[in-house]
């Protein structure tokens, strides 16, 4: 199948700085695709290039087969919500949702019926005749959104559309544009530095990193097996745990962690061959404690250090043998500081990266 959009050697500098490196990316039809990575690390810039807000310094892009790299905005099919709502003022919510239909002369018919499928599914009824300063932050970022939706495009763009709004906000408004997606089934690209949308939306995530795709893959691959250290340590909240070791690849692979032997028999290998200095990581959710560790196929011993009370889990700071370690309890579980606890985890589990290109072996 022909993908939604296709990126080609795509390339953006900005004088000497490379924002973007040689990007080649397909989106399937309908795919939820999230833009995901730390400031600067060229997610925005390359939406704005697939909006035709940027223009690229090599490389094509194309959308539903069509080239249009150097095409205007509105000659692309698509419909694009920004981090600011950037609703006039002076107009409802329905002037708002008309006021493209209209400037594309576009017959009154076919704008109400436009409108009326967007207010339905945006659940925007009820507000079609406020004007934005009568709205809640939630509700303005559905006009924002709805006024994209009107436009009845193949693809949509969406550049961190929640970042303006307070906790409650975005949990809410993720689990409609979720649903929206579902409805609608178009191709759309999400732009986020919150890791948590990114898991809970995506079809895949293109996670990036000066202006590169460090990995592309669904969201299970993406945490279950992060193809580098980078990747490994940007997932997660707290992320992995890291234990610098060597890998002893003989017949029977293992590495040593606080003077312990650890068998990685179970351990699926990325490169079966590979042998010396590596990272060793392991999750803070996959770690167990108490009889659940004394039955894992390796325990330690550790001291807690600082306790994290946080409702329906506790978080707990330690160390084993000199290295950071954090992991995760129920929150039923009485923990202090100074408790001696016993934890243990499955290698099979783990992530293991070379030391020197810091990729997963």
């Amino acid at each position: 199948m022909q993908p939604s959009v296709s990126i080609q050697n795509l390339k953006l500098d900005f004088g000497n700085v490379s924002v973007l490196r040689e990007l080649n990316l397909d989106i399937g039809q309908g795919e939820f695709l999230v833009l995901l990575g730390s400031s600067g690390c060229g997610k925005s810039t390359l939406l704005n290039c697939i909006a035709g807000l940027l223009e690229p310094t090599e490389g094509s892009i194309h959308i539903n087969g069509h080239n249009v790299t150097w095409a205007e905005p509105s000659d692309r099919g698509i419909g694009m919500v920004f981090q600011s709502y950037a609703l006039y003022p002076q107009m409802t919510v329905e002037g708002n949702l008309t006021f493209g239909l209209k400037n594309a002369k576009m017959p009154k018919d076919e704008i109400k019926k436009r409108v009326a499928r967007a207010a339905e599914v945006l659940q925007l009824e009820p507000l079609l005749k406020r004007k934005p300063a009568a709205l809640s932050g939630g509700q303005r970022q559905r006009v924002a959104i709805g006024r994209a939706l009107v436009r009845d495009v193949d693809v949509f763009l969406f550049d961190e559309p929640l970042s303006n709004l307070d906790a409650k906000l975005r949990a809410d408004l993720r689990v409609e544009i979720k649903r929206l997606h579902q409805t609608l089934q178009n191709t759309m690209i999400y732009v986020t530095h919150d890791q948590v949308e990114a898991m809970t939306l995506a079809d895949r995530i293109a996670i990036m990193k000066g202006g590169v795709v460090m990995q592309l893959d669904t969201p299970s691959v993406i945490y279950n097996k992060p193809a580098n250290k980078y990747v490994a340590d940007f997932i997660g909240s707290p992320s992995m745990n890291f234990f610098d070791t060597k890998l002893e690849n003989t017949a029977s692979p293992s590495v040593t962690i606080a003077g312990k032997s650890i068998s990685l028999a179970e351990y699926e290998f990325a490169r079966s061959d590979f042998s010396g200095e590596v990272w060793f990581g392991i999750r803070p959710e996959h770690i167990v404690i108490g009889e659940a560790a004394d039955a894992s196929l390796v325990s330690f011993e550790v001291r807690a250090e600082l306790v994290e009370p946080m409702g329906s889990e506790t978080l707990v700071w330690s160390s084993l043998d000199g290295t950071p370690i954090r992991f995760r309890v129920e929150g039923q579980v009485p923990v202090v500081s100074n408790d001696v606890i016993r934890i243990g985890f499955d290698p099979a589990r783990a992530s293991l990266f070379d030391k020197v290109e810091e990729l997963r072996v």
